[in-house]
């Protein structure tokens, strides 16, 4: 797709900047650490993840995409549906692989010890929602793979949901004050971030809700919605019990962190 790295990028900006403004408009909670020490190392990993990616992979989601779509391959790509229904399926199902990706990214010891760099951090914030171990990108990559190809997703559809998951990914790990109303409509078709936080409690029956990124309809559905953490936005305490020490916030010890750190009461264990 000929404008695909301009789109993406230009979403990514986009939202970046209006996210981290709102959020520093209407904060919904004060920050326990440096902002700018956390955003170092965020950012830095941020940045690594895309490289890395095309550095291993020979193909990527949107390539792979439009090889099923020229030789047919894929359930949606024997069915008679309108392009535009196609797009549509093929989103809600991508999505919902996401929830069950993440479900399984706390449920099994060796990816929750890659998921770990992502609920270490120590403030909830728009970085927060980008901030995710190489190694935990390479393999979500391997699962989106496997799910383009069997669904036969349109490159289109392709991206489109991934612009809407990083989005929506940056949206609701915002550290953003919404008023509660326009909170419980939003919540009928997306995902916020006074959803989503509660997934970043140290308490781990509310680290075991809350896996959906975009749409809150699979929480729902599977019985893993939890509307508010018991202690309250304000007063929750954000990420995981073992790692606490703010000098571990660098991006050499969030590459260290799955094989060196501790995994804790792993949460789907504990269930």
């Amino acid at each position: 797709m000929n404008n695909e790295i301009a789109v993406r990028l230009g979403a990514f900006a986009g939202v970046f900047l209006l996210v981290a403004l709102a959020e520093r408009l209407r904060p919904r909670r004060q920050p326990s650490t440096p902002r700018a020490h956390r955003w170092a190392a965020n950012l830095a990993l941020t940045a690594l993840n895309p490289l890395l990616l095309r550095l291993v992979f020979p193909v990527l989601a949107v390539d792979l995409a439009l090889q099923a779509q020229q030789r047919g391959w894929g359930i949606l790509n024997q069915l008679p549906f309108a392009a535009g229904l196609k797009w549509i399926l093929a989103v809600l199902a991508l999505d919902l692989v996401i929830y069950l990706q993440h479900v399984m990214f706390h449920a099994l010891p060796l990816c929750w010890r890659l998921h770990m760099v992502h609920h270490a951090d120590l403030d909830y914030d728009v970085t927060t929602g980008l901030r995710f171990h190489p190694v935990e990108i390479g393999l979500s990559m391997v699962i989106k793979l496997a799910a383009v190809l069997l669904l036969g997703a349109a490159p289109q559809a392709v991206v489109i949901f991934e612009v809407l998951l990083n989005a929506t990914s940056m949206f609701n790990h915002a550290n953003l004050n919404l008023p509660l109303g326009l909170d419980r409509v939003l919540r009928l078709v997306l995902v916020t971030p006074d959803m989503h936080r509660v997934h970043h409690s140290v308490i781990i029956r509310e680290t075991n809700s809350n896996f959906g990124f975009n749409l809150p309809w699979w929480d729902q559905l599977f019985g893993t919605y939890r509307a508010q953490p018991s202690r309250g936005h304000p007063a929750m305490t954000i990420g995981l019990a073992q790692y606490r020490d703010p000098a571990k916030l660098t991006l050499p010890h969030l590459l260290a962190l799955p094989f060196t750190g501790e995994t804790g009461r792993q949460p789907l264990g504990r269930l």
